[in-house]
């Protein structure tokens, strides 16, 4: 049986504030931590080994990935980071309060903006000093890979030829996989897995702290998923 556990970073101090993260580096908040070091304590305590760990440029998420792997004693195993795997661009909306926001443009034009499949938010201007343009870490990437909004469907489109490519292949080498990423890299995920439509992907909640173990057969066909 192969398997793959997706986490999602504990909560960050932007999470804490309730405003909108994307693409902006912000750190775990000390719940977050906690969370995190929970994860590896139960990962551990159900007998999982990982052999490789996926994660993405931002360090909430590589933070997590470190606590869980430390707590489990796999700190040396490999772990290859992607900006594939960041959480959604939210463009314009970075750093605004999420129930600000909603007042200031109704509560159900913010949903609209956070669940919807292919509605982004309003983008970027291309000179503000958060564009991923003027970020080191993306310096090697083409500007159109660079983006000043996403929908989830722009967020689908760079997540899954990652997976498709480079963890499924370690997944079919037989090596047990962790990515720790992000609620709407990882909804991504889920929705392609499960194969869950368009329509009723604004219902799936990723929480922070838990993590989803999926089960594969040697066809690499999903037979199982559940919350560990």
């Amino acid at each position: 049986m192969k398997r793959l556990v997706l986490t999602r970073h504990g909560e960050s101090v932007w999470n804490k504030e309730n405003r909108f993260t994307g693409w902006t580096d912000v750190e775990l908040s000390e719940l977050g931590m906690q969370e995190a070091a929970a994860e590896g304590e139960l990962l551990l305590k159900a007998g999982f080994v990982f052999d490789v760990c996926y994660t993405s440029y931002l360090k909430r998420a590589i933070h997590t990935t470190d606590i869980i792997l430390d707590k489990m004693n796999l700190a040396w195993i490999p772990v290859k980071k992607s900006w594939r795997l960041n959480e959604r661009h939210y463009g314009a909306l970075q750093g605004k309060n999420k129930a600000e926001t909603a007042e200031k443009y109704s509560m159900a034009q913010v949903q609209i903006w956070r669940r919807s499949y292919d509605v982004p938010p309003p983008a970027l201007e291309r000179d503000d000093a958060s564009n991923p343009a003027y970020d080191l870490r993306y310096k090697n990437l083409p500007l159109s890979d660079k983006p000043v909004t996403e929908s989830l469907k722009d967020t689908i489109e760079r997540v899954l030829p990652y997976f498709k490519t480079e963890i499924i292949g370690a997944l079919g080498e037989g090596k047990t996989v962790l990515i720790s990423a992000h609620g709407n890299s990882l909804r991504a995920l889920r929705m392609y897995l499960d194969d869950i439509p368009a329509g009723e992907i604004a219902k799936l909640e990723i929480p922070t702290g838990k993590p989803f173990v999926y089960e594969f057969d040697d066809d690499l066909k999903v037979v199982n998923g559940y919350y560990l």
